[in-house]
């Protein structure tokens, strides 16, 4: 008998189920669907895999499996909604570069490369991997975008911690210790009260990015804003009580949308950060690698336009054609002698 579709059963399942043989192979599986028409199309494709001889009975964890222990480990769901409608019950060895290729194709038809990777690519490649699959996926061809390097001001840092104070206080210390220790954000949700240690401006990553501990030193601003921590520190647990989601995301736009700075994100404290220990701090690329926030060169290259450089400032010493002109160019509250003593000067 050829495969075909079993109608749901009332009071027994909501969904078709796909029942008979091909090509020797004898097929009873749910199509987990109770449309008609996606129950047709979950038919088609267990035909296909028969053909190539891939068809399994038991497929293994789906995709939906997969990003459910995703966000339970703590994962980002802002993107997952759209690609869980898409794929919903696949089973994740049929997640091929081609499968994700055309997802990204057909929900964001109109979107950059850039977008692309950022709400499809991106997040499939966090859910395969917490699922242990580890085939690498080839982003699309102009994924990276346009790199921006975007940071806060002094002025503008101190008034989005006032602002996110407003909000939620703890935020507002999360803000701090972003800002002024180039924490990624996980890292920061992860740290816990055991692992610091106020008194010697302190704090123990235990794994990061680069999945290597590190130890990160505490300035005297982000000591005083832990100890005011409105939870308290005298506890166990972690030292934040957020997880990446939509909620902490909300939070955040709202302050940032009130001290007039909309485009922040949390990795623009990181961006902050390195521009400040660049800027002020005094570090050259090789001493942002030596804060042990990055692995190499090329990452902390990227803060290298945020200072002029000594062979920059030697501009200062090109010739004038006249150097009368310096001063007159610098008297700009006599309007009077500018125009005598310009005269002629070229």
């Amino acid at each position: 008998m050829p495969l075909k579709l079993d109608y749901p059963r009332e009071g027994k399942t909501p969904f078709y189920y796909v029942r008979g043989t091909h090509l020797g192979v004898f097929v009873n599986r749910s199509t987990k669907t109770a449309d008609r028409a996606l129950a047709k199309k979950e038919l088609k494709r267990i035909e296909l895999l028969i053909e190539r001889g891939r068809y399994e009975e038991k497929p293994g964890p789906s995709f939906a499996d997969a990003v459910t222990r995703y966000v339970r480990a703590g994962g980002d769901d802002r993107f997952l909604r759209l690609l869980l409608d898409h794929f919903q019950e696949m089973p994740l060895a049929d997640l091929t570069q081609t499968a994700i290729d055309d997802a990204a194709a057909a929900l964001y038809p109109n979107a950059s490369p850039a977008t692309r990777n950022r709400q499809v690519y991106t997040p499939m490649s966090a859910v395969l991997k917490r699922a242990g699959v580890k085939t690498p996926l080839d982003r699309p061809k102009g994924s990276a975008g346009q790199k921006r390097t975007q940071w806060l001001w002094p002025e503008e840092a101190g008034k989005l911690f006032e602002e996110a104070g407003k909000v939620d206080r703890e935020l507002a210390v999360l803000l701090i210790l972003l800002t002024y220790t180039g924490l990624r954000l996980g890292e920061a949700l992860w740290l816990q009260v055991r692992d610091l240690r106020l008194d010697e401006r302190f704090v123990y990553v235990p794994t990061s990015k680069n999945e290597e501990p590190r130890a990160v030193h505490l300035p005297p601003f982000v000591v005083a804003a832990l100890s005011g921590h409105p939870r308290g520190l005298d506890r166990g647990g972690r030292i934040f009580r957020f997880t990446k989601g939509q909620r902490l995301y909300q939070k955040l736009a709202r302050a940032t949308e009130a001290a007039g700075c909309p485009w922040f994100t949390f990795h623009a404290a990181r961006h902050t950060w390195a521009t400040w220990m660049r800027r002020y701090g005094g570090l050259d690329t090789r001493g942002l690698v030596g804060t042990g926030a990055w692995k190499d060169s090329k990452s902390a290259a990227r803060y290298e336009h945020v200072v002029t450089t000594d062979e920059a400032r030697r501009s200062d010493l090109l010739p004038v054609p006249d150097p009368r002109f310096v001063g007159v160019a610098l008297d700009s509250d006599r309007p009077e002698k500018q125009a005598s003593d310009h005269k002629g000067s070229f």
